[in-house]
């Protein structure tokens, strides 16, 4: 993750929260400086038992929200410092030209900051 120009105040740690397909993972913890590297995979596995269309597992995924929040160790329970939030399928499956690379593995998205990441 990339901020240019910006130092955080706190030094506490930070991780990468991710909500995809009604499941809840995070990233290790980094330290507090500009790039942020997350060197890790998270998997997520839904099995859709009812869906035999691709076309209603489509609409599925587009009422299903995606949501990433980068969140920084401050106590008593952290600080969110940037969130992403987008419908599944369009973050599963986004258009070719949001892609780098070869298509999936490596993409940019822009984090909406929060009120406390000054």
């Amino acid at each position: 993750i990339t901020c240019p120009g910006v130092v955080l105040k706190d030094k506490q740690e930070l991780y990468l929260s991710v909500f995809v397909l009604g499941k809840y993972k995070k990233t290790g913890c980094v330290p507090a400086v500009f790039p942020l590297f997350f060197q890790e995979r998270l998997l997520f596995e839904k099995t859709f038992a009812n869906i035999v269309d691709p076309g209603d597992l489509v609409k599925l995924l587009e009422f299903d929200t995606a949501v990433l929040e980068l969140i920084q160790l401050v106590p008593p329970v952290g600080k969110v410092l940037a969130t992403y939030e987008e419908n599944t399928r369009d973050f599963l499956f986004p258009d070719p030209k949001f892609t780098h690379g070869h298509r999936g593995l490596e993409r940019e998205i822009l984090m909406k900051r929060s009120p406390f990441f000054t």
